[in-house]
């Protein structure tokens, strides 16, 4: 053949080339959808319930969250485990999976007895933890039992004096799904709600799954490790204030310490998130709770959750809980605010109808376990001789001990205070290790 020729024939093979290329593609195109199709355990929320158009509680907080994915998100690893089971969840209001593309929300949160009842998973009762399935009840509000409006499905309360289901409905279950956004404190009570129902669970042989999220203040650990001769509701463990772990974290802990009766023979699974760290900062897209309504209060909840047994406002009953502090007669700073009666987040609040004043922290940097604060309003109620602690059992009880409180009254330096802790903190650090599942 000529080089004349050879040139000839060049752009004829160059077609043929193309025309092949074109031709693999399309056959690996349609290999990938008929995997999706076929597939009906497909993971079908693929991204991070953090994309700034599912209206998260700040925007102005930053967050790098593109590869999260939430254990709920994750239905590729747990649907084919339901198939068959009767199942009951202990669900809220942020019990969400968010589905998008390309890092874009594309359409409305779907909670999650929606998604399972969608892939005709047997959802046959809803367990309501405070505040209610809906997350409409105030804090302390007696939770009822009934159906829920919108599917039906049978609700059953754990928050109260009954705070696990009667045998008749543990008997009729095969498995248990906790899937609720904590906030990495020991003294919020849905952790306490998820032990309660893992004993229960080991008791009647009920296997149990935790469908994991990020803790909003999981880069700290700090705090006094709970005394169990202080164990409540608001302190079920001997971990620390600020405990740095997710739900699944904790429930890992909970059977392999054995803080529960039977917990050998818990069948516990935690389905894992994808992409989370301890330091992710986390916007939660709903609001955990009616009186941490976004970001900032969720982050100030560690150090102003002490208040409550004092008589001092964190602004229950205004638009801005656990964000400012304030009393009618001290005064700590110049903020005014009123607490109201608000029904379904704080009908009876604190210092009700009175003009209170106080600080503004609606922008403070405040974040962690600060103690400043509680030390600087003791002495302030103090030096004119009005009682702080109003509720002195109340606040041994959230801070897992009494040291912390006659430390304060005894004026105890604050580096005098941290340091009381920092042994046991310690211990708590290398006792959490083997149950770690995130950087």
């Amino acid at each position: 053949m000529t080089f004349s020729n050879l040139r000839l024939l060049l752009p004829f093979c160059g077609m043929l080339l193309i025309c092949w290329l074109v031709i693999a593609y399309q056959a690996s195109a349609n290999l990938v959808q008929d995997d999706i199709v076929d597939s009906s355990e497909q993971a079908i929320y693929p991204s991070s319930a953090l994309d700034s158009s599912a209206a998260p509680l700040d925007s102005d907080a930053t967050s790098s969250t593109s590869s999260l994915v939430l254990g709920a998100e994750n239905t590729s690893v747990y649907l084919a485990s339901l198939r068959g089971k009767r199942v009951g969840l202990i669900v809220n209001q942020t019990s969400m999976l968010y589905q998008h593309e390309n890092n874009a929300a594309v359409s409305n949160p779907i909670h999650l007895v929606d998604v399972l009842r969608s892939y005709s998973i047997n959802v046959t009762v809803m367990f309501a933890p405070e505040h209610g399935v809906r997350g409409n009840k105030g804090a302390g509000e007696h939770i009822s039992s009934g159906k829920d409006a919108a599917t039906l499905i049978p609700i059953q309360s754990i928050y109260g004096k009954n705070k696990t289901p009667p045998n008749s409905i543990m008997e009729n279950l095969d498995v248990i799904i906790f899937d609720i956004q904590d906030v990495g404190t020991r003294f919020y009570t849905y952790i306490s709600s998820m032990h309660h129902m893992m004993q229960a669970a080991a008791q009647h042989k009920v296997a149990f799954m935790v469908l994991d999220r990020p803790n909003p203040n999981g880069e700290f650990i700090d705090g006094p490790v709970l005394d169990l001769a202080f164990q409540s509701f608001v302190g079920m463990h001997p971990i620390p204030v600020l405990h740095g772990l997710t739900v699944g974290e904790l429930a890992l802990m909970i059977k392999g310490e054995n803080w529960i009766d039977n917990a050998e023979q818990l069948a516990l699974t935690v389905i894992p998130m994808q992409g989370y760290h301890k330091s992710l900062v986390y916007n939660l897209p709903v609001p955990p709770s009616p009186n941490l309504p976004n970001y900032q209060a969720v982050r100030l909840y560690p150090s102003l959750c002490f208040f409550e047994a004092s008589a001092v406002s964190i602004g229950r009953g205004t638009d801005f809980p656990f964000q400012v502090t304030g009393h009618n007669k001290v005064r700590l700073g110049d903020f005014t605010f009123t607490p109201v009666s608000k029904p379904f987040a704080a009908p009876k609040p604190k210092l009700l109808d009175l003009a209170l004043f106080g600080l503004n922290l609606q922008h403070s940097e405040i974040q962690g376990l600060d103690l400043r604060l509680l030390i600087d309003y003791h002495k302030a109620f103090k030096a004119q001789n009005i009682p702080f602690f109003t509720a002195p059992e109340f606040m041994d009880k959230l801070a897992g001990t009494d040291t912390l409180r006659k430390a304060i009254e005894n004026g105890e330096s604050l580096e005098d205070i941290r340091l009381s802790w920092q042994y046991d903190l310690a211990l708590y650090k290398k006792m959490r290790l083997p149950y770690l599942l995130y950087p």
